[in-house]
């Protein structure tokens, strides 16, 4: 059987869950800000533009681009 607990020892654990809570809610307010978010996100798109991968995306539109580009010129001086 549980002790009664007096009104003092609630309101300390009232303070300790407050305490506790606003803590979890700062870390959830961090992990969702959003220049944190953008801030991973570019991180991450950097490392892949770095990787080899990345830079086969980035040559192969490279290379689209300019075949577009071309084939604009040529198309205009028909």
């Amino acid at each position: 059987m549980t002790r009664p607990r007096g009104p003092d020892e609630i309101q300390r654990e009232i303070e300790a869950t407050r305490t506790q809570l606003a803590g979890t809610l700062d870390e959830l307010a961090e992990r969702a800000s959003p220049k944190r978010l953008a801030g991973q996100a570019r991180e991450r798109a950097v490392e892949f533009l770095r990787s080899p991968a990345g830079m086969a995306v980035v040559g192969g539109v490279t290379l689209l681009v300019a075949l577009g580009v071309a084939r604009r010129v040529r198309n205009r001086n028909r």
